[in-house]
């Protein structure tokens, strides 16, 4: 394999401080302007109950290996703004404040909304009060944003089919993380189905001049895939080129490090470990 990770260390568990187990599902963690670190993701009790994850955690640290602190949830579910549970938080700076993109949910899983809300310090969110961005299926959910030449490309999981079909990474793109266009696929699965299915957690980097696809679970819960393409918006599923024990993976980089984080149900918190590339020469 072409992409390894080295062993996993926890960082943060939401546990601490409690007098019940909680977890830390899908994620995501970046750094401010100051050079404090904030983690987000879904958090719920132990044990798993998906459609009652109403909150996204929040969690900062001065050093990305910890020690992490406990904040107040970045959210909670607004049941007049339509959503019915918060999944899979992203946060990206957009240059002149933050954007959280996230799945509010809805009663029509082949319509799941996908949410916007701003800040400007990472600490107090609003919702775009036009209410979602797009809707799409089936549960499409797991967004990823990164910036690429003169706008913004979404990744996130979804069917071939808003009802069902293929698992695929669908993305869209933006000018202005607001208004985005009409969805397109990066990568179709042979697996088919509706809900939960082998193309969650959608992470894209670039490592020198390749492209880099993480997707999982794969094949287990805690598993995730690698895929490089030399086109970010185009992977197939035969350029696997690595595999990594994680769930939920989020792809961190500090000071020119790479690492590779993993969390989820019954995981026991968030944790991380370096993450590491060979490109064909």
């Amino acid at each position: 394999m072409q992409v390894t990770a080295g062993p996993f260390r926890r960082i943060y568990d939401p546990s601490d401080g409690e007098t019940h187990p909680w977890y830390i599902n899908d994620h995501t963690v970046i750094r401010d302007g100051a050079g404090l670190w904030h983690l987000f993701g879904i958090t719920h009790p132990e044990p798993a109950d998906p459609w009652d994850e109403t909150q996204f955690a929040h969690a900062t640290a001065e050093h990305l290996l910890g020690p992490w602190t406990k904040q107040p949830p970045a959210l909670n579910v607004d049941r007049e703004y339509g959503e019915t549970h918060l999944w899979a938080p992203y946060v990206v700076d957009g240059g002149a404040g933050y954007a959280m993109f996230y799945d509010g949910g809805g009663e029509d899983r082949t319509g799941t909304a996908m949410n916007l809300a701003t800040s400007t310090d990472l600490r107090q969110w609003t919702r775009h009060p036009q209410g979602p961005v797009f809707r799409d299926g089936y549960d499409a959910r797991d967004p990823m944003v990164l910036r690429l030449a003169d706008r913004w490309v979404m990744y996130y999981c979804a069917t071939s089919e808003p009802a069902g079909g293929n698992h695929v990474v669908a993305y869209r793109t933006s000018t202005d993380l607001v208004h985005w266009s009409e969805r397109a696929i990066a990568y179709t699965d042979p697996a088919t189905g509706t809900g939960a299915g082998p193309t969650e957690s959608p992470f894209v980097v670039r490592h020198n001049d390749f492209w880099y696809l993480f997707v999982g679970p794969r094949p287990d819960y805690v598993g995730t895939d690698v895929f490089r393409s030399s086109d970010p918006l185009h992977f197939r599923v035969q350029d696997r080129v690595g595999h990594v024990d994680a769930h939920a993976a989020e792809i961190v980089t500090d000071d020119g490090d790479w690492w590779i984080t993993t969390a989820g149900w019954g995981q026991g918190g968030v944790h991380i470990a370096p993450l590491h590339f060979a490109d064909p020469t």
